[in-house]
């Protein structure tokens, strides 16, 4: 079973890297609120829970930075920007930042 989700992180870090990755099973669409938020020309971010639960132990994230209920958590670009909730880790030094040469690993759509 271990080999086996070896194998799963592998194709979807792979995927991530290559910018081929599609929403598999676990990961979670960002609901955008309709209006002023919402842009069309840019597709809804996919947080990859999976990846991120391979290398990290639950309490890395919830709840010092997510509440753990679907819809509790409001994720803005400029809180990311601000080093907060994702850009907590996603910041340069930890993870790979946030810049406009990144938006497709997180915009993907669904």
């Amino acid at each position: 079973m271990a080999r086996l989700s070896r194998l799963v992180a592998v194709f979807l870090i792979a995927g991530l890297v290559t910018g081929t990755a599609h929403a598999v099973l676990g990961d979670i669409p960002f609901k955008r609120k309709k209006g002023a938020e919402a842009e069309a020309s840019v597709p809804v971010a996919v947080f990859p829970h999976w990846v991120h639960r391979i290398r990290y132990k639950c309490y890395a994230c919830h709840s010092a930075l997510f509440e753990m209920k679907a819809g509790a958590n409001k994720v803005t670009m400029e809180a990311i920007m601000a080093g907060k909730s994702c850009g907590t880790c996603h910041n340069g030094k930890t993870a790979w930042a946030v810049s406009f040469d990144t938006c497709a690993r997180c915009h993907r759509g669904q």
